[in-house]
């Protein structure tokens, strides 16, 4: 995986892998899981797993808690609120986008504007100095 600072481009390049993905799947299924389940589960040997939640890991996904002589690994809430957060400032971009293909206009609204002055509907695009 490429190294990047930014890291919301590392939350994502994390979950870019299907492996990564199967396993984070797996994670919001259950609760604190160890390595040795998740093979199982993934059908991977363990030093593959081992890898794949050494870079969740790292780019905040998981956290490993260790019980003893076992490392137990769950979803980082933290991490899943990122992700909606990155999501969301990305379906206005996506909308854009869409719309463009289809060669229709979106409507803008300045976000300057007073709240209750701004529609509410999806697909709006909103520009403005400071997100509402």
């Amino acid at each position: 995986m490429t190294r990047t600072s930014d890291p919301d481009a590392r939350l994502l390049q994390a979950l870019a892998d299907p492996t990564r993905l199967a396993i984070v799947r797996q994670l919001s299924a259950e609760s604190a899981t160890c390595a040795c389940d998740l093979t199982v589960c993934i059908d991977l040997a363990q030093p593959t797993v081992s890898h794949h939640l050494r870079v969740l890991r790292e780019a905040g996904v998981v956290r490993s808690e260790r019980r003893g002589t076992w490392i137990y690994y769950s979803l980082a809430p933290e991490a899943i609120e990122r992700l909606r957060r990155i999501v969301a400032e990305l379906v206005p971009v996506a909308a854009l986008a869409a719309a463009s293909l289809e060669g229709r206009r979106l409507p803008v609204v300045d976000a300057r504007a007073p709240a209750q002055a701004r529609p509410t509907s999806p697909g709006v695009i909103s520009r403005g100095l400071a997100k509402p």
